[in-house]
């Protein structure tokens, strides 16, 4: 049984922007989080979490882009929480000496 075409998008740049924000934009976004957490807790505890949590993280991103409605959307949202991520990581390099 097809599929209903009304569920189809035969556009490209809605798909290619939807599939670009879950492989790239949920990855960025997980590896930022994670360097974020490193930079203000203990280093090499959370370095040796991010192998298992990074790619659970990465996996939920991903499908979370491919049930949003816009990949435009997702793509900002996700540039969004990896600026946020980045100005934590920097912010926890300046002020937490101790890490």
């Amino acid at each position: 049984m097809p599929a209903n075409p009304k569920y189809l998008n035969p556009s490209f740049w809605p798909r290619f922007s939807k599939i670009t924000a879950a492989i790239l934009g949920g990855y960025f976004v997980s590896v930022t989080f994670h360097l974020a957490l490193a930079s203000w807790f203990n280093r090499p505890e959370v370095l040796m979490t991010t192998a298992f949590t990074g790619f659970i993280l990465w996996v939920v991103l991903m499908v979370l882009a491919f049930l949003a409605k816009s990949g435009w959307k997702i793509w900002g949202i996700y540039i969004l929480l990896s600026l946020v991520f980045s100005l934590l990581i920097y912010l926890g390099q300046t002020y937490n000496t101790t890490a």
